[in-house]
């Protein structure tokens, strides 16, 4: 059951209205990268909530000022950095942030935890996520990969897929990933006939490719990123014809990899967390307003991660990430009055009010067990150069 909000929460909601200050959040995601065809409209989903929160008056008080730093989604170092800047020189409440797992967690263990910051990731899908210690600092508003790897498994089986070969990138999320994938495959019957790592940032994947093709399968999957090694493992495969068909799971999707690999990509298939709800639509079109695509990957996601912090703040009457942290799992699911995209005004009014909110946002949400999503995924096969969805899982 959701906590009843204090009194004195909306008092102050109410009080600080009239002298609100500034209160900085901070977007740690790869700028630079392996995703950073996909952070564009990540930072833009972040930022329209801010913006639209500030334009109902703020929340607890307080508007609220993005600040933009780069985890590179796969220096731990550098994220780590990023983030101790955040926090000591720019003073940031709460991080969006990050993206991709392996700097999430270096960042919450190192950052985070220590500075008692609350961080809620729109793309971190790491399954050791879930049982990291965090203090109850950390939350994400996409669904682990053990449910990918299901969803994965389940596809490849309708598709009639008996064997497969799988490569990943060599870091916690294409680890977590392809282990998930794996076991989820076999256990349906399915056979992996090679589980290989590859690194970012190659000029040439021959040699990977050689070893995926000499095990061969009836496709490749790629657990890796659309804009590094996981485009260089296709386009080697299609180079030297060891495979013409991949299976493309979220960190895969975005529209630089079909503009890269051209129409031999047709036919390829997978998956990406997305929601089919009636906030996605909203978001959709509230975006298109705004100038970015909302169904770009983890768009979404980060919109409502944006939202989550600034309505728990609301929801505590605090910008103290140790006191609102324990208000987010209350803002976000039952019981309460339902908020979509473009609600966050209402939101705000209802919690002044002493009134419960249930917040489902552009993706859904709902957060279980330690604070992340349940999850939705868009099952989508590339034609003619584009994602096209084939149902919502």
């Amino acid at each position: 059951m959701k906590k009843l909000l204090l009194a004195s929460a909306a008092t102050a909601l109410i009080a600080g209205a009239a002298s609100a200050e500034e209160v900085k959040l901070g977007i740690l995601i790869g700028f630079t990268g392996p995703i950073e065809s996909l952070t564009g409209p990540m930072a833009a989903g972040a930022e329209m909530a801010m913006n639209e929160v500030n334009a109902a008056g703020g929340a607890a008080g307080n508007t609220f000022v993005p600040v933009r730093a780069d985890s590179t989604c796969v220096d731990s170092a550098a994220a780590t950095a990023a983030a101790e800047r955040l926090v000591t020189a720019d003073g940031v409440k709460g991080i969006i942030g990050g993206d991709c797992s392996g700097v999430t967690g270096a960042v919450l263990q190192n950052v985070a935890r220590p500075n008692g910051i609350v961080m809620i990731s729109p793309s971190a899908t790491s399954p050791a996520l879930t049982s990291a210690e965090d203090d109850g600092l950390f939350f994400r508003t996409s669904p682990s990969d053990a449910r990918e790897g299901e969803v994965m498994a389940d596809i490849l089986m309708e598709k009639g897929v008996k064997s497969i070969a799988l490569t990943y990138t060599n870091n916690d999320y294409g680890k977590g990933l392809a282990e998930a994938i794996a076991n989820s495959f076999t256990a349906k019957g399915g056979v992996v006939t090679i589980n290989a790592s590859h690194e970012d940032g190659k000029a040439d994947y021959s040699a990977e490719v050689a070893a995926l093709a000499a095990a061969g399968g009836d496709l490749l999957v790629v657990a890796g990123y659309l804009d590094q090694g996981g485009k260089g493992i296709i386009q080697a495969s299609l180079d030297t014809g060891a495979f013409s068909t991949f299976g493309l799971p979220g960190g895969m999707v975005g529209d630089n990899l079909p503009a890269a690999i051209g129409p031999a990509l047709d036919g390829s298939y997978g998956q990406v967390a997305q929601s089919d709800s009636a906030g996605a639509g909203i978001m959709t079109e509230m975006a298109k307003a705004a100038g970015f695509d909302a169904t770009s990957p983890y768009a979404m996601e980060s919109y409502d991660a944006a939202a989550l912090i600034m309505l728990a703040m609301a929801a505590s009457g605090s910008t103290d990430p140790k006191v609102y942290k324990d208000k987010v799992l209350d803002v976000a699911n039952a019981p309460g009055e339902k908020i979509q995209p473009g609600e966050l005004a209402k939101a705000l009014e209802l919690i002044a009010a002493g009134t419960d909110i249930d917040y489902e946002g552009a993706s859904a949400v709902e957060l279980i067990g330690p604070g992340e999503s349940a999850g939705r995924y868009r099952q989508f096969e590339v034609k003619g150069g584009k994602y096209e969805t084939i149902q919502f899982r």
